[in-house]
């Protein structure tokens, strides 16, 4: 990380929701410039963050911002066996955990990141989200099954996710096949996983997790497919620390369950938390050929199901879609 970008951090630390506070007294309190000051803020509203600059009075943050707080995630997490790393920036945090997973990394080794520089969505996409805006992190899970034996694994994570945010009060949150998880057919939330492994298996997945929390409508603008964030859903500021340990909790238990059991036990749960079930909707595959038809469920390898005028057909990937269909 650059000094330039440490900068930035720590100075963001010293921002308050709630009152004002001089460029002096925070260049007095960090023992940098007051000119290091004003960049540092300046760079942080380049990357999206909302601050408030008033001559005479200093800086305050439009929104309150709950920074991601190691000692306040670590005694959970450690309860529940993972090993927690929290870093201010990294390009991303798939990209981060597979090289340390490579390295030796132990399983369930988790990281998680305040800021992305080059953060992946589905299909080569790249994950959008402005510093403080979103919660982004990826879970090492090793697992003794071979990489094959993955193909609802992300059914299963997003499972996770829909548990952990129903606990937090999001009732009416929903799953997207394959793995999208979304509020009133709009994106909240999306995973991204990485597999390694030997063909007789074990197998190393990494987990990538990126959660909407507070999206400004400019980013909006940029994002090609409807989007929404959890204080629009929830209607009030959400604890990132607090969100990002109810989604290790959650996890831990379907993929424990994944693990042991396969994704049978967990069929059915997911089915009825697929926004798209019984739905009339579009597939469009990778090369662009796309069918009609309607969602008739998933089979035992997470394949959708689509009932189509000349029967039905099952799909491993592509992208599922309600555009230009009547319900």
């Amino acid at each position: 990380m650059s000094s330039s970008s440490t900068s930035v951090f720590r100075v963001l630390r010293q921002l308050s929701g709630e009152e004002f506070r001089s460029g002096e007294a925070i260049a007095e309190r960090l023992g940098i410039s007051r000119a290091s000051v004003h960049n540092a803020v300046r760079q942080a509203q380049d990357l999206g963050v909302e601050i408030y600059s008033v001559r005479g009075r200093g800086y305050r943050l439009v929104h309150p911002h709950s920074w991601l707080d190691l000692d306040a995630v670590e005694p959970v997490a450690e309860s529940l066996g993972y090993r927690l790393h929290v870093h201010d920036q990294v390009d991303s945090t798939n990209s981060r955990l597979m090289a340390l997973g490579q390295a030796g990394a132990e399983h369930k080794t988790v990281l998680a990141a305040e800021w992305q520089t080059g953060g992946k969505g589905r299909r080569g996409r790249a994950w959008l989200s402005p510093l403080g805006g979103g919660l982004a992190f990826s879970v090492l899970w090793r697992f003794s099954r071979t990489a094959s034996d993955l193909s609802c694994l992300s059914l299963a994570v997003g499972l996770g996710l829909v548990r952990a945010l129903r606990e937090l009060g999001l009732a009416d949150v929903q799953l997207k096949w394959p793995n999208d998880v979304l509020h009133r057919d709009r994106k909240l939330a999306g995973v991204l996983i990485e597999l390694q492994g030997e063909a007789q298996g074990p197998s190393m997945a990494v987990i990538g997790v990126g959660l909407n929390v507070r999206l400004p409508e400019p980013l909006r603008a940029e994002i090609e497919q409807p989007v929404t964030d959890l204080m629009e859903g929830l209607g009030e500021p959400v604890d990132r620390n607090h969100l990002l340990v109810e989604c290790l909790r959650q996890l831990d238990q379907v993929l424990v369950h994944y693990e042991q059991d396969g994704f049978a036990g967990l069929r059915a749960e997911w089915e009825a938390s697929h926004a798209f079930h019984g739905r009339e909707a579009r597939m469009i595959a990778a090369q662009g050929e796309s069918w009609r038809g309607r969602v008739a469920g998933i089979d035992e390898a997470g394949a959708l199901l689509l009932d189509t005028e000349t029967g039905q057909r099952r799909f491993y990937s592509g992208e599922l879609s309600l555009r230009g269909v009547t319900a």
